[in-house]
């Protein structure tokens, strides 16, 4: 009878012991199956003097180019050792850090055939300055910025670090008017690069001469002619680090608020239809009417 119930525990054991390895063994096969994380490969950056900025997933920080006006690199050359071009492929919405959108993302193709991202219309890329040599024949190769520095930001006047909630930048283009003509900046005919302002979005903007110190003297009360001259219409001030953001106020229009640079009233022009690095108003209805405003314009009166 003993030897009966010892056989009896001896079946119950290896019978369990089965269960157990089978079931840990589809726990297992679960586990194996699980999809991979998406890793953040863009992230914004947060820095005590320049606030939120873009950064790549090891907190590389990333810039924008001001001769970047129509969207496309103009970076070409020696260029492209000194600011490479930052690349992702196949980017998706979880790829993305809190508080970007993957809708204000797209790439481009490089002249030297690159793919590079860009963000609300500006192209992409890192800092990567020439290191100093060792005195043995080391060093003087370009090298990535470290992870969290911003020295690149405000280089030679046309690199920004890329902030998403800029509402003004730079850019340096040729003036072409709505007459087929190229301006140069003191408005005469010609060839010549003019830096100036444009929304964050890369959008010329305008200032109106025959506008007073922070008077709006064009736009009818009930927005009829605002069609052919918008108001840059908002209330939020956030400039490249190399303007003075205590010229730029806001002023209300008829119950809107207009930005403001220097006393001046700042415009969209219509005939620019939205389209980026445009700049026909310059020349519209002569030239120097609507000049595009920049850093050193004179305070108006």
């Amino acid at each position: 009878m003993k030897l009966k119930q010892i056989k009896l525990a001896l079946v119950a054991v290896v019978a369990t012991t089965f269960f157990l390895s089978c079931s840990s063994d589809k726990e297992s096969d679960t586990n194996n199956n699980t999809p991979p994380v998406a890793k953040t490969e863009i992230a914004l950056s947060t820095s005590a003097t320049l606030g939120s900025y873009l950064s790549d997933k090891n907190g590389r920080s990333l810039y924008f180019f001001a001769t970047d006006a129509n969207g496309q690199a103009s970076c070409t050359g020696g260029c492209e050792a000194l600011w490479p071009a930052f690349s992702v492929d196949n980017l998706t919405a979880d790829k993305l850090g809190a508080g970007l959108t993957l809708s204000d993302f797209a790439s481009i193709t490089t002249t030297s055939g690159k793919k590079q991202v860009t963000y609300k219309g500006w192209p992409l890329y890192y800092y990567a300055p020439v290191s100093a040599s060792d005195g043995y024949g080391n060093g003087g190769v370009n090298t990535p910025e470290a992870a969290g520095k911003t020295t690149g930001d405000g280089f030679g006047g046309v690199w920004f670090i890329a902030k998403p909630d800029y509402s003004i930048m730079i850019v340096k283009s040729q003036l072409l008017g709505h007459d087929g003509k190229n301006y140069k900046s003191d408005y005469t005919v010609g060839d010549g690069l003019t830096t100036y302002f444009t929304d964050g979005k890369g959008l010329t903007l305008y200032s109106f001469m025959n506008d007073n110190f922070q008077k709006n003297n064009f736009t009818n009360a009930d927005f009829s002619n605002n069609s052919v001259w918008p108001i840059y219409e908002t209330n939020k001030i956030v400039v490249p680090s190399i303007l003075d953001k205590s010229k730029f106020s806001v002023i209300t229009v008829f119950g809107k608020s207009q930005l403001v640079y220097n006393g001046w009233p700042l415009y969209y022009f219509g005939l620019d239809a939205g389209v980026r690095g445009a700049n026909k108003g310059i020349s519209f209805p002569s030239p120097g009417v609507w000049p595009v405003p920049v850093k050193d314009m004179p305070l108006a009166i």
